[in-house]
C-alpha cells in the first residue's frame, strides 16, 4: 500500500517550492491566495453530516487536474495522488471551478488596448515572436474542464472538438520558474 504523494505539498512549498509549481502549476504564494479568495464560497460548505474535504485539498486536486493534460493525467492518477476517491476528484473539480467562476471579476481581466501592459506584451510580441502575431493580445492553451450540462447563454461557444460542453481552464502565474528552458 502506497501512501498519498499530496501530504508533501506543505513540505514542498516550504522547502522547495519549484516542486510544489510543477506539481500544481502555481507557486505556493498564490496557491495561498486563491485558498484565501474562495474558502468562504457556499459551494464549500453543507449541512449533511458527511464533511468535505478541506478546501486546500480540493483546490490542490483541481490545480493538478487542470495543471496536466493529455496522456499525463487521469481521475485516477489524481485519486493514486491525492488519496481520495475518483468521484472526489471530479466534485472538487466542481467545486472549485463553480468557486473560481463566481469569483471571475477579480481573477480574470482583459487590460485596456491603451494600458501600459498591452504596450509591454505587444513589444515582447514584435520581439520575440513571429511578425504575423504582432497586433495579438495573448495565446492561451489550457485543459478542457467537462461542463455537467449545456449552457444557457452562448450555449454553443462551450461545445468543443471532442463533443463536450466544457471550459478551457489555464492558471497562470507571473514569477520566473528556475531551471525552465523557454523556446
Amino acid at each position: 500500500m502506497h501512501a498519498p504523494q499530496i501530504q508533501l505539498l506543505p513540505e514542498f512549498a516550504d522547502h522547495w517550492p519549484d516542486l510544489f509549481r510543477k506539481k500544481l502549476r502555481i507557486s505556493p504564494d498564490t496557491f495561498d491566495f486563491i485558498l484565501d479568495s474562495i474558502s468562504g464560497h457556499p459551494i464549500f460548505q453543507n449541512n449533511s453530516p458527511n464533511h468535505q474535504l478541506p478546501v486546500a485539498l480540493q483546490l490542490a486536486i483541481f490545480l493538478n487536474c487542470t495543471g496536466h493534460y493529455g496522456n499525463a493525467i487521469s481521475p485516477e492518477d489524481v485519486r493514486q495522488w491525492a488519496g481520495v476517491s475518483v468521484r472526489s476528484v471530479i466534485n472538487c473539480t466542481h467545486c472549485v471551478m463553480i468557486a473560481l467562476l463566481d469569483q471571475h471579476d477579480n481573477f480574470i481581466f482583459f487590460p485596456n488596448v491603451d494600458d501600459i501592459e498591452m504596450d509591454e506584451a505587444r513589444e515582447f510580441v514584435e520581439g520575440q515572436m513571429c511578425a504575423v502575431w504582432q497586433n495579438g493580445v495573448f495565446a492561451a492553451d489550457g485543459s478542457a474542464v467537462k461542463l455537467m450540462s449545456k449552457p444557457s447563454i452562448y450555449r454553443e461557444t462551450f461545445y468543443d472538438r471532442k463533443c463536450n460542453y466544457s471550459l478551457n481552464c489555464q492558471v497562470s502565474d507571473n514569477e520566473p520558474v528556475q531551471n525552465m528552458t523557454y523556446w
